[in-house]
C-alpha cells in the first residue's frame, strides 16, 4: 500500500488545504509574496507594514511533513526551529497572521515580542562581559565578535602557529567585492597536495546566525591550543586530516547584520535580521534595485538564501521563488558568489566530511533534504555519524525531509555530487543570536541541559573530524611515484535539478549542471596514499534499502474505546509494534473507517510521545503509513471532529509490510587517475574505488604495456 501525500486541517480547523502550487499562485496574485518580474511591488510606506502588536514568534501547529511544507509555501519568515509538532515562525505584522489563518493554520506565542526579548539578550551579553574575565572557550570570549574580530583572530592563529596553519581566501569574492576567508589547520599546513582528507567547517549562510560562525572559529582554536598543549587527539587529528574553517560565508549580510543599529521592530527595515547576501534578483526593476545592500527600498529582504541556492536539487521545494522572501533560491543553481566559492572549494579537495553551521533548532540534519529523493545509499553510517553527534551535544538527529523539503541546501549538493558526507548543525533551542553564554559557550562546551554532560558541539566536531579521516568511511588510492611528479584524479559529470518550481506554482523541466572534481598530490618519491571519496557519485550509485530478516507483523484490529467523545472532544487507545528478531515491519500502515457522514480526525504518538503521523484530512478511510517504525506503544488519539455518533463510530485496523529492498543502479564511475611531471602527461587510466576500499594502482607514472597480437 503506496504513502498518499495529501494535505490537513492543522489542529482541528475547517479551511480546506491547497496544493502547493495554488497556494503560491494565490499568494502571487495577491500581491503578498513582493517584488517580482511581472507586478512590481509598490514602494514601501514610510512605516512598516505592520500592526500595533510587537512582532512575534509564533510555533504552528504543524505535526506532519505536509503541514510544515504548506507552511514553508506560504512564504512567511521562518526561524527554522521545527519539531514533529509544529514549525516557528516570525509574524512581523497582522498581514502575516492573516496569511497563516487563512491557509487554516492555528498557533501558539512562543515569544511574544522579539524586540523586548532581544533587548533582554544584549543586557545578558553586557551583564556576562562584565561579570566574567575569561569564558571556557578556547579563546576566552565573552561577547559575539564583528567580522573584523573574526579577521584579526584567524591573522592571530596563523602568526601564532605558522606550521600548522595556512590562510584561505576562497575563489570568488562577494557581491560587494569583499574576500570570503578562512584558516587551514593541520601539521605541513602549507602543503596542501599532501593527500589528507579534509573537514570543512563553515558559519554565517546565514547572515543573522551569529553564533554559527563563532562555533566555527572556537573549534579551529581548539584544535590549535590542544595540539600545542600535547593533547594526543588533537595531534593524532592534524596529523591525519586537515580542518579547514570558513567562519563566515555571507560576509556581505553578516556585517550588516552585526553591525546594523535594531530599529526595534524587526520590520524589512531592521537589518540586524539580515539574513540573505546582497545580490539584487533580475525580478528586481526600477526603484527596487536602488541603494546600498544596507538601505535600499527592499531593505533586509534584498538577496538570495544562500543556502537555497546550491545546484543539488536546486528549483524543488522548501525555497521561495519570490524574490522579496526570507528563502529566495536565486536566479539559477549555484548563482550566486559564495555558494559558488564554496563549491569550487569542495570540488577541489577531498572533502570527506562537511558541518554547515546554523540557528536555530537543536537538530543535527543529515541528506536526503527532500523526501522524494530517497535516503541515501549510505544512510545507515550516516545515520550513525549524526545520532553520535547529538549525543554529544544533545541535540535531535534526523533526515532533513522529516522536518520539511528544503532544496538547494550546502550539504544536499556535496554528499550526493562528491560523496563526502555533510551536515547542518542548527546550534541551541531559540534564538538567531541569542545570549553569549547560552548559544556560544554553553553549547560549544555542552554544559547547556539538553547536552547532559555529552561535551556539546566541542565533542561533536572531534568526532566528525575522526570520521573525516575513518578508512571505513572515505577511499583511498595508492600507488608509486617518482619526485617531482603530481598525482592528479579528476572527473566530470552533469548533474539534473529538481524538476523547477516557477513563480506561478507550475512546475518546468530540470535545469542540468556541471562539476569537475579534483584532488592533486605531489609526490616527493616512493609510495603514497590519498584519502578521497568514493569514484561513483551516490546520486547515481543507488538508494538505501535493506532485505528483511523475518516476516512483517501480522495484521491487527485497533480497539476503540467503549462510548463516543462529544463532537470537538477526542478519545485514546493503543497498539503493539513488535520489532526484530521476531518480525522484520518496513512500514505500518493504519486505517480508519466510518460508515456515515461523520468526519473523524486521527493522530498517532510513538513510544516515545512524539507525533509520528496523522490522517485528518476528509477522506474516508483516513490512512497514515509510518515507516521503519521501532518497536514498542503507539497511542492513537481519535477526535470527533464532526457528527461522530454511535452509529457513526470508527473502526480501524494496522497492517505491516516488508522494508524496501536496496535500490543498487549498477553505474560505476571511475576517477580518472594522470600522473604528470612538467605539464606534460606521462600515464593515465581509470580507477573504480567505492567507500571503505583501497585502490592499489602500483607505479601511476608508467605508461600501461600493449601486447602486439602475434
Amino acid at each position: 500500500m503506496s504513502h498518499r501525500l495529501r494535505a490537513r486541517r492543522p489542529h482541528l480547523r475547517g479551511a480546506l488545504a491547497t496544493t502547493t502550487a495554488v497556494a503560491v499562485a494565490a499568494t502571487l496574485a495577491a500581491g503578498l509574496g513582493g517584488p517580482s518580474a511581472a507586478a512590481p511591488p509598490a514602494a514601501p510606506s514610510a512605516e512598516p507594514d505592520r500592526d500595533d502588536a510587537p512582532t512575534r514568534v509564533v510555533m504552528v501547529d504543524a505535526p506532519t511533513v505536509d503541514d510544515r511544507n504548506r507552511v514553508v509555501d506560504l512564504g512567511l519568515d521562518l526561524t527554522e526551529h521545527v519539531t514533529r509538532q509544529g514549525i516557528e515562525v516570525v509574524l512581523h505584522d497582522a498581514r502575516d497572521a492573516r496569511r497563516l489563518r487563512a491557509a487554516g493554520f492555528d498557533w501558539t506565542v512562543e515569544v511574544a515580542d522579539l524586540e523586548a526579548e532581544r533587548r533582554d539578550q544584549r543586557r545578558a551579553d553586557r551583564r556576562y562581559a562584565a561579570r566574567v574575565d575569561e569564558s571556557g572557550l578556547p579563546s576566552g570570549r565573552t561577547s559575539y565578535r564583528t567580522y573584523d574580530d573574526y579577521l584579526d583572530d584567524m591573522a592571530s592563529l596563523a602568526e601564532t602557529y605558522p606550521r600548522l596553519t595556512k590562510p584561505l581566501t576562497l575563489a570568488n569574492q562577494t557581491v560587494l567585492g569583499e574576500d570570503i576567508t578562512g584558516l587551514e589547520i593541520s601539521v605541513g599546513a602549507d602543503d596542501v597536495r599532501d593527500g589528507k582528507p579534509v573537514f570543512l567547517l563553515l558559519g554565517a549562510h546565514h547572515a543573522r546566525e551569529w553564533p554559527s560562525a563563532e562555533h566555527t572559529m572556537e573549534f579551529g582554536t581548539d584544535l590549535l591550543q590542544s595540539y600545542r598543549e600535547g593533547d594526543a587527539r588533537a595531534r593524532g587529528l592534524l596529523d591525519g586530516m586537515r580542518l579547514v574553517i570558513v567562519p563566515v560565508v555571507n560576509v556581505d549580510g553578516f556585517q550588516i547584520s552585526r553591525e546594523a543599529t535594531p530599529n526595534g521592530d524587526f520590520s524589512r527595515f531592521d537589518y540586524e535580521m539580515k539574513r540573505k547576501n546582497c545580490s539584487i534578483s533580475e525580478q528586481i526593476t526600477g526603484e527596487w534595485a536602488s541603494g546600498p545592500c544596507a538601505n535600499n527600498p527592499e531593505g533586509r529582504l534584498r538577496g538570495t538564501d544562500l543556502n537555497r541556492n546550491y545546484p543539488g536539487f536546486w528549483g524543488g521545494g522548501g525555497a521561495s521563488t519570490n524574490a522579496d522572501n526570507d528563502t529566495y533560491r536565486g536566479d539559477g543553481p549555484g548563482s550566486e558568489p559564495e555558494s559558488d566559492a564554496v563549491r569550487k572549494f569542495i570540488s577541489n579537495r577531498a572533502v570527506t566530511m562537511m558541518i554547515s553551521n546554523h540557528t536555530y533548532s537543536n537538530l543535527v540534519l543529515r541528506p536526503p533534504a527532500i523526501a522524494s529523493t530517497g535516503k541515501s545509499v549510505d544512510e545507515v553510517a550516516y545515520k550513525e555519524l549524526g545520532d553520535g553527534f547529538a549525543d554529544a551535544n544533545g541535540y535531535t538527529s534526523q533526515a532533513s525531509y522529516q522536518l520539511y523539503d528544503t532544496s538547494g541546501s550546502t550539504e544536499d549538493w556535496s554528499y550526493w555530487i562528491t560523496g563526502g558526507f555533510g551536515f547542518t548543525f542548527e546550534i541551541g533551542p531559540d534564538g538567531f543570536h541569542p545570549a553569549y553564554e547560552d548559544a556560544v559557550v554553553g553549547e560549544y562546551l555542552g554544559t547547556t541541559e539538553s547536552a547532559a554532560g555529552g561535551g556539546g558541539n566541542r565533542e561533536a566536531y572531534y568526532q566528525a573530524a575522526e570520521a573525516a579521516m575513518d578508512h571505513a568511511l572515505v577511499s583511498r588510492v595508492s600507488g608509486k611515484a617518482p619526485k617531482g611528479t603530481r598525482i592528479v584524479l579528476s572527473k566530470t559529470h552533469v548533474s539534473p535539478t529538481s524538476p523547477v518550481i516557477q513563480p506561478d506554482g507550475s512546475t518546468g523541466p530540470q535545469q542540468f549542471y556541471e562539476d569537475t572534481l579534483v584532488n592533486r598530490y605531489d609526490s616527493d618519491g616512493g609510495r603514497f596514499i590519498l584519502d578521497v571519496n568514493p569514484s561513483t557519485r551516490p546520486l547515481v550509485e543507488g538508494r538505501y534499502g535493506r532485505e528483511p530478516v523475518a516476516d512483517p507483523q501480522e495484521s491487527a484490529e485497533i480497539a476503540n474505546p467503549e462510548g463516543v467523545p462529544a463532537e470537538g472532544a477526542s478519545e485514546e487507545t493503543t497498539f503493539e509494534i513488535l520489532g526484530q528478531p521476531e518480525v522484520d515491519n518496513g512500514f505500518a500502515t493504519l486505517s480508519f473507517g466510518w460508515p456515515g457522514g461523520a468526519d473523524w480526525d486521527f493522530y498517532v504518538y510513538g513510544p516515545d510521545g512524539d507525533v509520528v503521523g496523522s490522517g485528518a484530512t476528509l477522506d474516508n478511510p483516513e490512512e497514515i503509513v509510518i515507516p521503519d517504525p521501532v518497536a514498542g506503544t503507539y497511542t492513537v488519539e481519535a477526535n470527533n471532529y464532526e457528527g461522530g455518533s454511535a452509529e457513526d463510530d470508527w473502526t480501524g485496523e494496522v497492517t505491516f509490510q516488508s522494508p524496501t529492498p536496496p535500490q543498487d543502479n549498477g553505474i560505476d564511475e571511475a576517477w580518472q587517475v594522470t600522473c604528470l611531471k612538467r605539464g606534460r602527461i606521462l600515464a593515465s587510466q581509470d580507477v573504480v574505488v567505492d567507500r571503505g576500499e583501497v585502490a592499489r594502482l602500483g607505479a601511476v607514472c608508467k605508461p600501461a604495456r600493449v601486447k602486439a597480437r602475434q
